[in-house]
């Protein structure tokens, strides 16, 4: 896969009502994605980090400003940019195997392509259960053949909405870890929404933290130190408490004890 860099100029959504009423989601949203980098969005529920994704997708059209993947406008949704949402969205009346395929016969290459639904089945641990149907499948494993319908389409960009949101906390670390080892192996870019700020440290080399609707960007945070991440470290424990500080979830500290 080739990493893609997102790029997102002053960038304005505003949703309009049928009441005639407007409500600004996203006002003067602008910073750049590297090429092969992770970047979590945070910020309070509702402040519009999924409407922020739906318009890098292509889902959504912005008022004002500009979108860009390798210097190309976002226009329209496209293969380049896929999207894993928070709940994996099968199809139950076909298999593991048939889900992952569905793209490629949508986009009319599963002839010359057909090889690589089992290597992206291995590649997310589902090698053994390309016959098997949805409602045979646990949370965990559902969402591992919702990233590999994601990935077989090469994209340069993954978006992942929430992904690991509604599974059990050890799953959920469990295909944190996947996740980032799907990454090194692919070399993709990767841009996720999450509410869990352990999540964003340990998975981001960027953390963009956003304020309440309309939303701005706060601040963005470096994650200063290399992988594997251990959570209980000092350093993960001290960027862990910044952040929540800046989300107004820190506790009564007139400030931070230390320097991130």
């Amino acid at each position: 896969m080739v990493a893609g860099q997102i790029r997102i100029e002053d960038v304005v959504k505003i949703f309009r009502h049928h009441d005639g009423q407007e409500t600004r989601a996203l006002s003067g949203i602008d910073f750049t994605v590297e090429a092969g980098e992770f970047v979590s969005l945070i910020g309070p529920s509702g402040c519009g980090k999924s409407t922020l994704l739906r318009l890098i997708a292509g889902l959504e059209e912005a008022n004002s400003g500009a979108l860009y993947l390798d210097g190309q406008k976002i226009t329209r949704p496209d293969a380049q940019r896929g999207l894993v949402f928070q709940n994996p969205y099968l199809f139950p009346w076909l298999t593991v195997q048939a889900n992952v395929s569905f793209g490629l016969k949508a986009r009319k290459v599963y002839r010359e392509k057909k090889d690589e639904v089992k290597k992206f089945l291995h590649l997310v641990g589902l090698k053994d259960f390309g016959q098997v149907y949805p409602h045979q499948l646990s949370g965990g494993m559902a969402q591992r053949a919702s990233l590999a319908r994601a990935l077989i389409n090469r994209p340069r960009v993954l978006l992942l909405d929430e992904p690991l949101g509604a599974l059990d906390a050890f799953t959920r670390m469990n295909m944190q870890d996947e996740i980032l080892r799907i990454r090194q192996e692919e070399q993709i870019t990767m841009i996720m929404v999450t509410h869990d700020v352990d999540e964003a440290i340990y998975l981001s080399d960027r953390i963009v933290i956003m304020t309440p609707g309309p939303a701005k960007i706060e601040t963005v945070k470096k994650v200063p130190f290399p992988r594997p991440r251990a959570r209980s470290y000092p350093d993960f424990l001290r960027l862990r408490s910044d952040i929540l500080n800046i989300l107004n979830f820190g506790g009564h500290l007139e400030e931070p004890p230390y320097q991130i």
